[in-house]
């Protein structure tokens, strides 16, 4: 496959060259937050006003896709710009600088480069060790322990608001955080109106230099806890559930099945239990809540000085499943885990009310952002400047979305077709344009073959797994991950 040459990382948009500052970035990120969202038609209720709007505003990337289906390697390879198989960061449990001690990160190239950097909420994976200090100037944590232990978040844990746990156990399927009910408390005390209130302060305040402002949404991501009124917004009896075919699982291989049927993944048990149009309301609630907390930060943008001079991204770190193919969660390479929203309005490259169909990944993220703003191109990453099509979305496309799921399983999207390949040659093959749910594998028919062999020149590589945090120690002083004496390095 002939790949085309791209365009070089060009100067800051020609209204800007005579300004003597360089556009500001906003980078708004969610969790968990698959394609429901009214713009994309991912669920027919969805109430998304907020992300609508910035959809209305700038490019909507219609068929955008992970790095990887889980949290610490999707982020990961967002901000440092390396995909999960040339890092070897697969997992959670995989401290990303420990595995890239030198990488520099989306803020920090900002940071290196005459920006200030902010950060709040959740941007890497949380949890202590993965937020980064070389990457901020300042990071505001809505947590007070966070605070004062440094670079570390406990969202879903109190003082986050929470009941009495668990309110829905269901055997076999809940575990602390696969849990949901509405709240009676004002949203004022929720973690991402804190978040995106720090946020719109920065926005409004008047600043010396120009800025890289990241904000991270916890929700959607479990348990689904958030102000009761936005539970109100989707009346339980009207709920309108995914389709689930009831033998979608019988054409796919052993490790296929294995991740749609995992522990934590019965979906035949919150059937059984009442709770699938309970769980399909909780998430469709805390989406609601959360693009009221976008909205927030949108406002302030706008009512701000720096509305016209700003580039605003919004991205998901994966998509999620709430049922389709007996699966719920993340943790799989079909597309209801790995499409996401993708939004970019750059000032002077984007038209308003655009959508792109390309299939494009977040591994992207980073050298478009980079190259929006007149920076020098990052140094060692996998990704390249998607501005031609922000430019121009019809412009030609050969590279397809690639993600990765722990070591050895891959997917590749082009616009046709879907292609899944697991560690042990298991196979996926899907027609987009046929069978948009994924419900016929392909993979085992003779007319399949040459198109098997054609995306799989596109299938990465697979780099050892990098160490585990329980191989590690983890210096708090420094934030620093060292190798743990007796043991060896998984490289």
């Amino acid at each position: 496959m002939n790949r085309r040459r791209f365009l070089p990382f060009a100067a800051a948009p020609a209204f800007l060259r005579g300004q003597a500052q360089r556009p500001n970035v906003l980078m708004i990120a969610v969790d968990d937050w698959n394609d429901w969202i009214g713009a994309l038609g991912g669920h027919p209720q969805v109430r998304t006003p907020n992300v609508d709007r910035l959809a209305a505003r700038g490019v909507l990337f219609t068929d955008a896709h992970t790095a990887c289906p889980l949290c610490n390697p999707s982020r990961s390879a967002l901000m440092t710009g390396r995909r999960p198989s040339t890092s070897g960061v697969y997992d959670n449990d995989q401290p990303w600088r420990a595995a890239m001690p030198d990488a520099v990160t989306l803020p920090q190239h900002f940071r290196s480069n005459g920006y200030k950097a902010l950060g709040g909420g959740k941007l890497f994976h949380h949890g202590k060790g993965y937020n980064d200090p070389r990457s901020w100037d300042e990071y505001f944590h809505w947590n007070p322990k966070a605070r004062e232990e440094g670079m570390t978040d406990g969202y879903s844990f109190p003082p986050d608001p929470e009941p009495a746990r668990p309110v829905t156990p269901m055997p076999s399927v809940s575990w602390r955080n696969f849990d949901w009910a509405p709240l009676d408390v004002p949203e004022q005390r929720m973690p991402d109106f804190k978040v995106s209130g720090w946020a719109a302060t920065v926005l409004e305040r008047k600043h010396d230099k120009p800025f890289f402002l990241a904000a991270g949404m916890f929700r959607p991501h479990i348990p689904w806890f958030v102000p009761k009124r936005y539970f109100d917004m989707y009346p339980l009896e009207e709920v309108i559930v995914p389709q689930v075919k009831e033998d979608d699982l019988a054409d796919l291989p052993p490790v296929a099945r294995q991740f749609a049927l995992n522990e934590h993944s019965r979906h035949d048990l919150l059937v059984s239990t009442g709770n699938w149009k309970r769980a399909v309301q909780a998430y469709l609630a805390c989406i609601a809540f959360s693009d009221a907390m976008i909205g927030r930060m949108l406002d302030a943008l706008d009512a701000g000085p720096y509305r016209d001079n700003t580039i605003v991204c919004l991205w998901s770190d994966h998509g999620y499943h709430l049922g389709e193919k007996w699966h719920w969660h993340k943790q799989a390479l079909w597309q209801r885990a790995t499409h996401v929203p993708l939004i970019v309005q750059a000032p002077g490259v984007t038209r308003p009310a655009t959508q792109c169909h390309r299939p494009v990944d977040l591994i992207h993220v980073y050298p478009t952002l980079a190259d929006l703003a007149g920076l020098p191109a990052p140094a060692g990453v996998d990704g390249v400047s998607l501005r031609p099509l922000l430019h121009n979305p019809q412009s030609a496309w050969d590279r397809p979305a690639i993600n990765t799921y722990l070591r050895g399983n891959h997917g590749i999207y082009t616009e046709r077709y879907h292609y899944i390949r697991y560690h042990d040659g298991g196979e996926e093959l899907y027609d987009r344009r046929q069978d948009p749910n994924e419900w016929v594998n392909l993979a085992a028919r003779e007319e399949a073959r040459e198109v098997k062999a054609a995306l799989s020149r596109w299938l990465p590589g697979n780099a050892p797994d990098s160490p585990r945090a329980r191989d590690l120690s983890f210096d708090a002083a420094t934030v620093a991950w060292k190798p743990r004496a007796g043991k060896a390095s998984n490289k």
